[in-house]
């Protein structure tokens, strides 16, 4: 299924405090982030930034986890930007506010029960997303990781998810998250060379990226 559109995140010359935390792994300085935009978000329901901020807070969260497979901890920081996420949608349905949906709900499938149920949500989030911005390269991102989570004979795939990295990097060549996920891609077509120069790519982009510094250790030479 779905199992997490994890990865696409903003990209900038100056990295934000929830990149940042992102990058080296901190868990600690994310969830004391997500109780304080949790905090502000509850003091400003009808203000759909502030909704946002709480479930982009708790995207990073859980992706942390994932990616240090602790999966129920993961699973409980995703829902609980889903209902934010879904708030801001309400409140301004915006293309970034969907991409973030969407990667939420792929973040909080654990098993095939939950991933019967948020994963034609994650899909119809993204498939908005595109739809609202289609030149929008986190977006992409967005997309590529949610089939390179599907099984091939449910139209996902690897390679299906090549083609989304591709074109986010093609709409933006500095976004260091594409990069990541082409490289994850590729070793899972068997493709290491190609592979470790996309990793190799990502952190020159993004040299404090913890896991892609370990995506790139762990894949062969030859």
């Amino acid at each position: 299924m779905i199992l997490g559109l994890v990865m696409a995140g903003f990209m900038a010359a100056a990295p934000s405090a929830l990149e940042t935390a992102r990058d080296q792994q901190d868990r600690v300085t994310l969830e004391k982030m997500v109780n304080e935009y949790s905090a502000a978000a509850a003091k400003a329901p009808n203000n759909a930034d502030a909704q946002y901020r709480l479930a982009l807070a708790a995207s990073y969260l859980a992706e942390v986890s994932i990616e240090q497979h602790d999966r129920k901890p993961g699973r409980l920081a995703a829902e609980q930007g889903i209902k934010a996420a879904e708030k801001a949608i309400s409140l301004k349905p915006e293309a970034e506010y969907y991409r973030v949906l969407a990667t939420l709900c792929g973040q909080a499938i654990t098993d095939v029960l939950s991933g019967l149920s948020y994963g034609p949500r994650a899909r119809d989030a993204v498939d908005r997303a595109v739809e609202k911005a289609p030149k929008s390269s986190s977006v992409y991102v967005a997309r590529g990781v949610g089939s390179y989570y599907l099984p091939a004979q449910l139209g996902g795939g690897a390679k299906q998810a090549i083609a989304d990295f591709q074109k986010a990097i093609e709409l933006d060549p500095k976004n260091a998250e594409a990069y990541l996920w082409l490289g994850l891609s590729l070793r899972k077509e068997n493709r290491d060379a190609e592979a470790r120069q996309a990793f190799a790519k990502s952190l020159e982009l993004n040299p404090n990226r913890i896991w892609a510094k370990e995506q790139l250790d762990k894949t062969p030479v030859k």
